[in-house]
């Protein structure tokens, strides 16, 4: 009984690796860069004339997998929205951010500062951090989402080319 028990227990111990391998894994391939340092992301981003779009998230967040999956990845094949830069900032993440200001902070510290409550949110930013055009909060409605995102972002590039 106890050779049973003890090569059950393995079984499920393999089993939920090989979940947990399987989730990462998949996580990994829909997540967008990292940002890093807002400050240098922002600035390459306005090189081009289009602002730094930062996706906050969270690794739980089945509606977020889909801004990412259906909007934001696509962005980088689109040639209407050449050059814009799309990063990602989870809200649940200790991972080390430095601000636009050069402060070191943690992704966490950041969402919390902008004030993310609930995710997706998607947001424009150009250089020190100025917001080009309203945040888009939550997936929204399939048929418009491209839509407003695109408006979104076409809003950001007309504020910075007024600057």
């Amino acid at each position: 009984m106890t050779r049973r028990r003890t090569f059950l227990v393995s079984l499920c111990l393999l089993g939920a690796l090989l979940a947990l391998g399987s989730a990462a894994a998949t996580a990994s391939e829909t997540d967008l860069p990292a940002a890093l340092n807002l400050a240098a992301e922002a600035a390459q981003a306005n090189r081009t004339g289009n602002p730094l779009i930062i996706l906050y998230s969270r690794t739980d967040c089945k509606y977020c997998e889909t801004v990412k999956r259906d909007y934001l990845k696509p962005l980088a094949k689109n040639p209407q929205h050449r050059g814009v830069l799309v990063r990602q900032i989870n809200q649940d993440s200790e991972v080390a951010l430095t601000d636009f200001n050069g402060n070191k902070t943690t992704q966490a510290a950041f969402a919390s500062a902008e004030n993310i409550k609930l995710v997706p949110v998607v947001a424009f930013y150009g250089p020190q951090g100025k917001q080009l055009a309203e945040r888009m909060v939550g997936a929204g409605v399939p048929d418009f989402y491209q839509g407003y995102l695109d408006e979104a972002i076409a809003k950001s590039a007309a504020a910075l080319k007024a600057r």
